[in-house]
């Protein structure tokens, strides 16, 4: 069976992500950690889906967000690390063309996603811990982020909103 962005979002019951893409929290764990910013989950985990057209906005959250690639095609995940360093990760399953199956980006850092083939689509799942808390998300700002990384402001123009 050959499957579509559709049937994955009407399976897995998606809704529309504020980064952009659709999601569905599958995990929070009963155990709390106290944190500086308040109790947060060990950990939580989601199901993300992004399309061809879409894009998942410069963001960063306060904790380590693990990626699992599941279907679909080559997610292109772009990490500008606190010191300016950019790396252009890509999360699939074509592990001789250096591919991973799984990465790590680290709390603090920028990041954004897009799948770049024309009609394609990417499943993924996304592992957070300490567990992903809203009021620990920031989304750049195109003016502040290229401000603070003029050396990556044409991404940052393409994959802000």
């Amino acid at each position: 069976m050959k499957t579509t962005a559709a049937y994955w979002r009407e399976t897995l019951q998606l809704t529309q992500h504020v980064e952009g893409g659709s999601f569905r929290e599958t995990y929070r764990a009963p155990l709390v950690l106290q944190q500086p910013a308040g109790p947060r989950a060990a950990s939580t985990g989601i199901y993300f889906l992004l399309e061809d057209g879409e894009f998942s906005a410069f963001h960063r959250i306060a904790s380590d967000e693990m990626w699992h690639f599941y279907d679909g095609v080559t997610l292109h995940i772009y990490e500008i690390k606190p010191n300016g360093t950019l790396h252009v990760h890509r999360l699939g399953r074509d592990v001789a063309q250096g591919e991973q199956l799984q990465l790590v980006i680290p709390a603090g850092s920028w990041f954004a996603s897009s799948v770049e083939e024309t009609g394609g689509f990417a499943l993924v799942g996304c592992t957070v811990a300490p567990g992903f808390d809203f009021a620990d998300f920031e989304l750049a700002e195109k003016a502040v982020l290229s401000q603070l990384f003029p050396q990556h402001a044409g991404l940052i123009g393409l994959l802000t909103r």
